[in-house]
């Protein structure tokens, strides 16, 4: 059996090589697609709030290139300074977008009951937690346990 690790980063893989080829035609990627959520939740968001939001999607310039490509697509515009918003446009498309990511998710998820999905989920939060509190605590405080 291949490690966690492993099917982590193959599937992360999956789901974004299959995300960015289904977006192509919206001139979206995945993390572009991320990125029009967040506004969509929070409208007239600040630049950094939509950082913040997706740290652990990517690294720090590749959501910073999506909001540039959603600016520059018409999915979203700058109602203030710093803030961006949906277009009336962008609304529109982003609900035709979604019925497609609809179905990925239902391809991506075939086969996995609901409650076999939660499992991995919880896991996988719970192992993200315990790493990361190693860190905030220290390395070497995880390696005395």
């Amino acid at each position: 059996m291949k490690p966690i690790g492993y099917w982590l980063n193959r599937t992360d893989k999956a789901l974004t090589r299959y995300m960015n080829h289904m977006l192509e035609e919206f001139g979206l990627t995945r993390i572009a697609w991320q990125v029009l959520n967040v506004i969509h939740d929070t409208p007239e968001v600040h630049d950094t709030e939509v950082l913040s939001a997706l740290v652990g999607n990517a690294d720090s310039a590749t959501p910073t290139a999506a909001i540039d490509t959603v600016l520059a697509g018409g999915w979203a515009d700058r109602p203030a300074p710093g803030r961006l918003a949906l277009t009336r446009g962008g609304g529109q498309r982003l609900s035709h977008v979604a019925a497609r990511v609809d179905v990925f998710r239902e391809l991506s998820t075939s086969g996995i009951s609901l409650d076999e999905y939660r499992t991995a989920v919880d896991v996988l939060e719970r192992m993200s937690r315990n790493l990361e509190t190693a860190l905030s605590g220290g390395i070497g405080d995880a390696e005395a346990r």
